[in-house]
């Protein structure tokens, strides 16, 4: 079948829409090894069958959107493991094909997002975290656009723009999706009600909501009691639909490379997100197919 009946924009505006979770523990679960910098990446240049496998398990689960194992894919990090840039760029294509492979497989509708990570996921240091990298925005665009491009020349539905840390790489982002025209979902992870580099979240959501490429705003990878806060301050500054896809609440620690689970989860009050204007909601690092199966039945609006 068809991987989906229309943009995902129009279903946005018809009710809540089912994201995936997170695709590095589902591909752990596989037994894959995710040691080394590439991450994810390495499981998408060396066993492109195991990251299939991940996004069948999600739209399985009713996923509605898969996310692309392209979050830690960068030229420069690729080619210092001697990749040279066009197996770069077809990696980035790879990933695409990948999951529209699960996704024209499944017996829903599920659309395609290419992953934009930020810069600070390809420096495995857990600079996404923390964002303010010392570059400009120039450079910064320099460095996503020639991603973005490899990406929308496999054809994804939309672009995900997410874990981005500050509002100076948002605007380097938003700078070449205003070159491409492509849709896309800008998402922050935040910290303390603001975004991991320290700035005012209505600030943060006001640059994306403005960007007619920018088709939902919102916020992935932070702790499930950081979503309601930021959707509010999101939903203060458009009506745009919004986004949340939280990880677990579990904290990372980039130099032992492992997470640290708080002794008690904290609550998905999935319901108010929705009230809030959360239209696009799933989950994050550590949140697998059985969570995003569970999530689906407690949102409104579905099955369509």
């Amino acid at each position: 079948m068809p991987r989906a009946s229309g943009p995902l924009a129009e279903a946005l505006a018809r009710g809540a829409v089912l994201l995936d979770g997170g695709l590095s523990n589902q591909l752990a679960d596989q037994g894959c090894d995710l040691s080394g910098d590439l991450w994810s990446g390495r499981v998408l240049a060396e066993h492109p069958d195991q990251v299939a496998a991940a996004h069948t398990a999600y739209a399985r689960a009713g996923a509605e959107v898969l996310i692309t194992a392209s979050y830690q894919v960068g030229y420069e990090a690729f080619a210092a493991h001697g990749h040279d840039r066009a197996e770069t760029t077809a990696l980035l294509r790879r990933s695409v094909r990948l999951a529209a492979r699960a996704a024209e497989a499944a017996d829903h509708d599920v659309w395609v997002a290419a992953s934009v990570g930020p810069y600070g996921a390809v420096l495995a240091d857990g600079s996404e975290y923390r964002g303010r990298y010392g570059l400009s925005v120039r450079e910064l665009a320099a460095f996503h656009r020639p991603r973005i491009e490899a990406l929308l020349a496999a054809g994804p539905d939309a672009l995900a723009v997410e874990t981005i840390p500050d509002t100076d790489e948002a605007e380097a982002l938003l700078t070449v999706l205003a070159e491409t025209g492509a849709p896309a979902w800008l998402s922050y992870t935040v910290a303390g009600g603001r975004t991991r580099a320290g700035q005012p979240l209505g600030e943060a959501f006001a640059r994306a909501a403005a960007a007619p490429e920018v088709i939902a705003v919102g916020v992935n990878c932070c702790d499930p009691a950081e979503v309601l806060p930021a959707l509010e301050a999101a939903a203060a500054v458009t009506a745009k639909p919004l986004l949340a896809y939280p990880n677990d609440g579990s904290v990372w620690n980039a130099a032992t490379r492992t997470w640290h689970t708080p002794e008690t989860p904290a609550p998905w009050p999935t319901r108010a997100w929705y009230t809030t204007g959360a239209r696009l909601v799933g989950g994050c690092c550590r949140i697998g197919p059985e969570r995003i199966t569970a999530l689906g039945a407690l949102l409104p609006d579905r099955p369509r």
